[in-house]
């Protein structure tokens, strides 16, 4: 999949290397340096889009949720991707996260800053 990405021109995390990782800026301080930055499994800043691969504790350690609020703070980011297991240790992981993004969505009770939000089961 990486392959792929980096072909779209994403960046992509190689390892958990810190040279390695994605840090997408959050806050700036003094001469545009970056005060806080959030790391991410692919980014581009030409398509404004966060990727994030969760392997297993997306819905069980509300890791989507992480994602999601970080994504919605990062800068120059338009759109967030969440790939879920379609299920992990017998739960429906992308049933529930889908669930959870479907009542944010319906109940229009929260303004969100992403103009959209993909969630793919694999």
């Amino acid at each position: 999949m990486s392959k792929g990405l980096e072909k779209e021109g994403y960046l992509v995390e190689k390892s958990k290397k810190l040279e390695e990782k994605i840090r997408v800026p959050v806050l700036f301080g003094h001469n545009g340096t970056i005060n806080l930055a959030f790391e991410a499994d692919a980014y581009s800043s030409e398509y404004h889009t966060v990727i994030e691969v969760e392997a297993g504790r997306a819905y069980t350690n509300y890791q989507f949720l992480k994602d999601f609020y970080e994504a919605c703070m990062m800068h120059n980011v338009k759109y967030c991707c969440i790939a879920v297991r379609n299920i992990y240790r017998q739960s429906k992981d992308f049933e529930k996260v889908c669930n959870f993004f479907h009542t944010l969505y319906v109940s229009n009770r929260v303004q969100i800053p992403l103009e959209g939000i993909l969630i793919i089961g694999y």
